[in-house]
């Protein structure tokens, strides 16, 4: 089974930026998407940035202008930079992929904490 594995998550204030990264393992399909997701408590789970095999990426409106995702093809890793971060970016992040033939997996997820 496809593992993905989050890092760089933690507590940082207001103002401040993080790196996420997710690198993917144990992977026999064409990556066709990765990308982030956040939820946080009540809340639905939510796109935060996709990137697809072709290079096209897509933001939340909320993100736009301060966080980009990026990817590394040949590490099969992708990750978002964060910055001008804000006490309403506070949630779980989740990596997740989509593969070939329609499969696709989750990251267990990392959380990310901004304080005032």
């Amino acid at each position: 089974q496809v593992q993905l594995v989050e890092s760089g998550g933690g507590l940082v204030q207001a103002g401040g930026s993080l790196r996420l990264s997710c690198a993917a393992s144990r992977i026999f399909l064409k990556i066709k998407t990765m990308g982030w997701y956040r939820q946080a408590p009540g809340n639905q789970r939510e796109l935060v940035a996709d990137t697809a095999s072709g290079g096209s990426t897509n933001y939340a409106e909320s993100v736009k202008g301060r966080f980009t995702i990026s990817r590394d093809n040949a590490k099969n890793t992708v990750y978002l930079q964060m910055n001008n971060l804000k006490p309403e970016d506070t949630a779980v992040y989740y990596c997740h992929t989509t593969l070939s033939i329609g499969v696709d997996r989750w990251g267990q997820g990392t959380q990310v904490t901004v304080s005032s």
